[in-house]
């Protein structure tokens, strides 16, 4: 655990610059595979050429023990890139070993990757909420046999990733009083203002609709005061490790209590997940932790806590797709991101329809200007996802018609007669086009 430098100084650095963990854990990986590649070839990072970087893309693509694909190695690059900017900066090298091509000075692959958007038809999510996450049988019944932790919780924030296009650290991170639910009163709905715990902490308001708000508080009423008065002894014995709130100011957007012995002061929004995690209100009663979906000891449930559910829901459904009473399910695992998939598409798909009625009912031929600007179906999109650039939200265009269901309805009338299949069809179509050759 020796301080190696320069790379100990460069970690700082982009450490500093609020860089996300996972990033973070990526770029340690790579840069040491590299410093260890470089090494067995008796050379460090300053002797490092064009050649021997060039090569090591091969290893990584072909040679090493685990190849990596395209979209890996680009962030390979990324990291290899970054660093060996840092140490020109500095003066630990006379610049990039390698030379500046088409795509730049990058060595990445150049190559524009188009995600895969997977998302849910309603049986689908309505299998994984209920069956998966909720531990109730395909048919609505109860299952008896279930030993699942926390139903309730655990639907409750599937609804409201789902209903907000929330991603995960977003939804997961929320404190009570970002959705008005520290008292009795609740509004219906809620609009959430999110800063530092977007991603690139890019500021949005998220709009949370009555049906997640009803399923939260089902979980506020029958599961978590239960979790908190669990972890009471634990919480009492962690006190000084904790944010322990006192006031909760400024319409619920502002909290005021004691870290470390100080008296501070925080807008909510620009809390980070860190510090969120041990955010605690005094009530007089004892200690309720202000985080919405709480865990074992009162903490707020991290990512790897969220993705152990994730899967026990997937074995779940598994189970019962094999008696045939589960929908079509994928060859993966859902994630939790494809409830985000989900949300965008259908207000994709909401918004067009919503558009082209206003459209047809005004006799127009087109829209005007101003409504074109205002009520753009993809502008919309992007601003609830909170997209940066609009080429990420038009990936999602490809998505509002299903080509498998275009291609089934185009030769649904071929099939049905005489139960022809397409094998029979392209046998037809061959020697229909042999006769006509024959005749020309």
């Amino acid at each position: 655990m020796r301080p190696v430098e320069p790379l100990s100084s460069w970690f700082r650095l982009i450490g500093q610059q609020g860089l996300d963990p996972k990033t973070m854990k990526a770029y340690a990986y790579t840069v040491i595979m590299l410093l260890n590649y470089l090494t067995a070839r008796g050379l460090d990072l300053r002797q490092a050429t064009e050649n021997d970087v060039l090569e090591f893309r091969r290893w990584r693509r072909e040679d090493a023990e685990e190849t990596v694909e395209e979209t890996t190695w680009d962030r390979d690059a990324a990291a290899i890139g970054g660093l060996y900017t840092y140490l020109d900066q500095i003066g630990y090298v006379t610049g990039r070993p390698w030379r500046a091509t088409g795509r730049g000075a990058s060595l990445g692959s150049g190559t524009s990757q188009d995600s895969r958007v997977r998302h849910m038809e309603l049986d689908q999510y309505l299998f994984l909420r209920d069956v998966g996450f909720g531990g109730l049988q395909p048919g609505g019944g109860l299952d008896l046999g279930f030993r699942g932790w926390r139903p309730h919780r655990n639907r409750a924030a599937l609804e409201l990733a789902l209903m907000t296009g929330m991603r995960i650290q977003e939804w997961s991170t929320l404190l009570l009083p970002e959705l008005g639910l520290t008292d009795s009163k609740r509004a219906p709905f809620a609009v959430v203002d999110l800063a530092a715990c977007a991603k690139y902490g890019r500021p949005r308001s998220v709009y949370a609709p009555s049906a997640a708000m009803e399923l939260l508080s089902a979980y506020l009423l029958l599961e978590r005061p239960g979790i908190v008065a669990t972890a009471q002894r634990t919480l009492r014995r962690q006190v000084r490790e904790l944010f322990v709130v006192q006031r909760i100011e400024r319409d619920g957007t502002q909290v005021r209590g004691v870290l470390e012995g100080a008296t501070i002061t925080r807008v909510i929004k620009d809390m980070k997940p860190d510090l969120r995690r041990i955010t605690v209100w005094e009530t007089g009663g004892g200690l309720d932790p202000l985080a919405l979906f709480v865990g074992t000891g009162g903490r707020m449930l991290t990512g790897s806590g969220w993705d152990r559910i994730r899967w026990r829901a997937w074995k779940r459904m598994k189970r019962w797709s094999e008696h045939g009473a589960a929908p079509v399910l994928p060859r993966r695992c859902w994630v939790f991101h494809d409830t985000r998939h989900t949300f965008a598409l259908r207000l994709l798909i909401f918004l067009t329809r919503e558009a082209l009625r206003d459209v047809s009912a005004e006799q127009m031929p087109m829209a005007t200007l101003l409504d074109h600007m205002v009520g753009n179906p993809l502008l919309v999109v992007q601003r609830r996802l909170g997209h940066a650039h609009p080429s990420t939200t038009y990936r999602y265009i490809q998505y509002l018609k299903d080509p498998m269901r275009d291609v089934e309805a185009a030769f649904r009338s071929w099939s049905a007669a005489g139960g022809a299949s397409y094998a029979t069809v392209a046998r037809q179509l061959m020697l229909r086009e042999s006769a006509d050759a024959a005749q020309g």
